[in-house]
């Protein structure tokens, strides 16, 4: 039977959680690093089957079962390899391919890459150090990394002139070429990284799969990276992880920042959870990784316009990860500064005021809503109204995504319709609700937001302050409710044209002059009357 080859296993396991994969079968509850449950596997009543995700394992201290998420999906679901790997492909929204095992000729290729790229980082952090890499080695002290930070990150310099082509004249051009590291031209091969200020990029294994050079002379791209190769792919490979991943399962959280130097600064001034992007593309697969190892994601952008879009694509994208363990914040530095620059000026304690200021996800959308449309207008709102709930819709734990509802709907009616202020412009003396009636529409409100949503613009004309330390329970049904609120309108609404109607007799008087109103007046009087009647007729 054909096998499928450890590129595709490997991304399976990387793009899902095993917590997730097992928490369909068997309840799990986080106690320390790992989870626990009971074992699936025998009966048992006090939990035993312990989920490490760090490690990618799960191990019953009661009947020893052990294994990872491919072999937990084949016994819990009595089914062989290929269907195993075909239900998670499945969960992990890949495409299950016809696989072969690897030949010898596969294997020597991924070991001859990761070969050329360790020696090729060797290449430029020697470079870095001598006369041609002085300008780069200035600058990169200049930005505040020690010696031992350039020897730790393995930073390098790539020259002007075609320096690899030169020291892998033994490797095939094909080969190099493959590796990305050099491209050929008019004129023969060209090294693709020149007078560049050179980072290495790691995979979760600690291999060079790539690099990130930096621009020295002020030229955009700022960074240019690796092409995509049979080792390396730009949107499932996240800077600094391989340093990161201790420093995120202890301290329960990563921080996502924008570039590179930012992200080395950060895990070297007390924030080892940090990692970045490569370039400004945060992808979905970046989320997957790194909520397999923590849900728990402080994104750290620039505050300016900029930044502003990129924390708003980011929301966009982690939405689909959350549950209700996540922790998912957004921190921004302000005054055209970055991490980098934070740290230099006011140290470790000015940037974790910041980190510590992080606004919450579902605070940060309720303020991309409010800014993205004009909420004070009716339209604005039921635009706004749908953005926000195609937004919702992309959560996928149920009961998450139903808490989340029922907080935005509070929201949008304390604050969209500003309870707290009087904003009817009838010029009438509307008589106070006494407490009875001002207590009972605080519970109605905070019980049933969506019937004071329905009521809102009736509930905005009563004068009343709907900001109460204290909530009566009035042990109110949702209909009780509703007639309740609906029985106030109508007595509001008769007593108004009461109101006119008897405004209108005393002109005539005055005046002589009939404008004719009266009647209709009279009409509505007895339609509301008579609504009135049904309703208290209904409730008997």
């Amino acid at each position: 039977m054909a096998k499928y080859d450890n590129s595709f296993t490997d991304e399976l396991r990387a793009r899902l959680s095993l917590v997730d994969v097992i928490g369909r079968r068997v309840p799990l509850v986080k106690k320390g690093q790992n989870y626990w449950g009971c074992c699936p596997f025998h009966n048992e009543k006090t939990p035993s089957f312990s989920v490490n995700e760090e490690k990618g394992f799960y191990h019953c201290f009661g009947c020893g079962e052990h294994g990872d998420i491919i072999s937990f999906t084949m016994k819990a679901g009595n089914m062989d390899f290929r269907a195993a790997i075909a239900e998670l492909a499945d969960m992990a929204g890949l495409k299950l391919p016809e696989y072969k095992s690897k030949s010898p000729e596969k294997i020597a290729s991924e070991e001859s890459y990761i070969s050329i790229y360790k020696d090729a980082q060797k290449i430029y952090a020697d470079a870095l150090f001598s006369e041609s890499g002085a300008g780069a080695l200035n600058y990169i002290r200049g930005r505040g990394f020690s010696d031992d930070m350039i020897k730790k990150y393995g930073i390098g310099y790539a020259g002007k002139n075609n320096v690899l082509i030169n020291k892998f004249i033994n490797i095939k051009q094909d080969k190099l070429i493959e590796t990305g590291l050099v491209r050929r031209g008019e004129y023969g091969l060209y090294d693709f990284f020149r007078d560049k200020l050179m980072f290495p990029i790691f995979n979760a294994n600690g291999q060079i799969v790539a690099f990130s050079g930096r621009s020295l002379n002020g030229t955009e791209p700022k960074y240019i990276n690796t092409s995509d190769t049979e080792m390396f792919h730009k949107r499932q490979t996240i800077f600094g992880f391989n340093f990161a991943r201790d420093s995120i399962h202890r301290k329960n959280r990563s921080i996502i920042v924008e570039g590179q130097i930012d992200a080395i600064q950060m895990q070297c001034n007390g924030f080892g959870e940090t990692v970045a992007p490569l370039g400004t593309a945060l992808t979905e697969d970046h989320i997957a990784i790194l909520c397999k190892s923590n849900r728990n994601i402080i994104f750290c952008f620039d505050g300016d316009g900029a930044g502003q879009k990129a924390a708003a694509r980011a929301c966009d994208i982690v939405l689909p990860f959350l549950r209700d363990t996540s922790d998912v914040k957004f921190a921004f530095v302000t005054g055209g500064k970055d991490p980098d620059e934070v740290l230099k000026t006011t140290g470790q304690g000015g940037m974790e005021k910041i980190i510590n200021s992080a606004i919450p996800l579902i605070d940060f959308l309720w303020k991309i809503t409010n800014d993205k449309f004009i909420i004070s207008t009716p339209g604005g709102r039921s635009q706004a109204e749908k953005f926000l709930k195609s937004e919702i819709d992309k959560i996928t734990d149920p009961d998450f995504k139903n808490e989340i509802i029922q907080e935005y709907n509070q929201r949008k009616f304390n604050q969209w319709h500003n309870w707290k202020k009087t904003k009817s412009d009838v010029k009438i003396n509307i008589p106070s609700a006494d407490n009875l009636v001002k207590n009972t529409l605080v519970y109605i409100i905070d019980k049933y937001p969506q019937i004071a949503s329905q009521y809102a613009e009736f509930l905005s004309k009563l004068g009343i302050s709907f900001d109460s330390e204290t909530i009566t329970d009035c042990n109110l049904s949702e209909q009780d409710a509703e007639n309740y609120i609906y029985s106030l309108k109508l007595d509001f609404e008769l007593k108004q044209l009461q109101k006119q109607k008897k405004e209108l007799l005393s002109e005539i008087v005055k005046t002589g002059i009939n404008t004719g109103k009266i009647p209709e007046i009279d009409a509505k009087i007895a339609e509301i009357t008579n609504a009135i009647d049904n309703l208290l007729y209904k409730n008997e």
